[in-house]
């Protein structure tokens, strides 16, 4: 983490992109008995998830540490996309969570959990309705189109527990997008744009999952997870092109989310067939 120099003036001059108060952060999120028990905010790193795994595996940081940059520089998405914004256009930020009473197999819902966790906290800071991209994509509408505007990428660190990164573009401009089909906040008419509050609600929320995930030890129906995540995906009722690892390819209607956190697809074979990783390019019908 190299925090910045008096070179980079330049980069901090967007009056609209005011820095994050890392000691309000703090003072809203950090409680006894909470999850929370430490918020750090640097000004520029590469990655918050390279660094949170860093710091986990050596044993520096523990279960609900909150690492959130300003800038990223070489921010990870999944499948090894990158993820860059303009300094303070958006939340980029990992959190260490290490749930030793539930069961390993049932980690894979953790970053469902947290697309959950921060569909509801924004819909509620930000009033702008959201929706869930399986698997992990947080998607806005903006002028009748689908965008997307934010992404998760979980990984393992170790015995340390699991670092969940999350991506939300909050303000930039149409012309800063990096990709056409890319959105944020702003752009889909935020009542807010402020991130202080929108990083505290999101946090908030996600406290709030996790505690309800663990307490029913990781078991998706009995914590309304599988229920709650199925509401708000978006690629349910589609056809879609699930893109798998080695070069191969399913079409069908997305009709479940089974209990593994697996989509399902219901093919013109007529096999229903899970899907547990790759990319899914939601289609448009003739």
């Amino acid at each position: 983490m190299t925090p910045r120099d008096a070179s980079d003036d330049s980069r901090w001059s967007d009056l609209d992109r005011p820095p994050l108060n890392a000691a309000a952060l703090r003072r809203g999120l950090v409680r006894e008995g909470g999850l929370w028990r430490a918020v750090e905010v640097v000004q520029r790193t590469g990655s918050t998830n390279t660094d949170l795994v860093d710091l986990a595996t050596a044993g520096k940081a523990g279960e609900g540490t909150v690492l959130v940059a300003e800038e990223q520089t070489a921010g990870k998405g999944r499948l090894d996309r990158d993820w860059t914004a303009p300094a303070r256009s958006g939340l980029f930020f990992s959190v260490l969570l290490n749930p030793a009473e539930v069961p390993v197999p049932r980690w894979g819902w953790l970053p469902l959990l947290t697309g959950v966790a921060v569909a509801t906290g924004l819909s509620r800071a930000a009033g702008v309705d959201t929706a869930l991209k399986w698997p992990n994509d947080l998607l806005v509408t903006i002028g009748g189109d689908e965008r997307k505007t934010g992404g998760i990428l979980a990984e393992r660190a170790g015995d340390a527990g699991v670092v969940i990164g999350v991506g939300i573009n909050v303000t930039l401009r149409e012309d800063e997008l990096p990709v056409p089909q890319a959105g944020s906040l702003a752009l889909a008419g935020a009542a807010s744009t402020d991130r202080d509050p929108l990083l505290r609600g999101v946090l908030r929320s996600l406290e709030d999952w996790y505690g309800r995930w663990r307490a029913a030890a990781g078991d998706p129906l009995v914590s309304d997870l599988q229920e709650t995540y199925a509401a708000g995906c978006a690629t349910l009722g589609k056809m879609v092109r699930a893109e798998l690892p080695g070069d191969r390819a399913i079409t069908g209607e997305a009709v479940a989310i089974d209990g593994d956190g697996r989509l399902v697809l219901a093919t013109e074979e007529g096999v229903q067939e899970p899907v547990g990783a790759g990319d899914i390019v939601h289609l448009r019908l003739a």
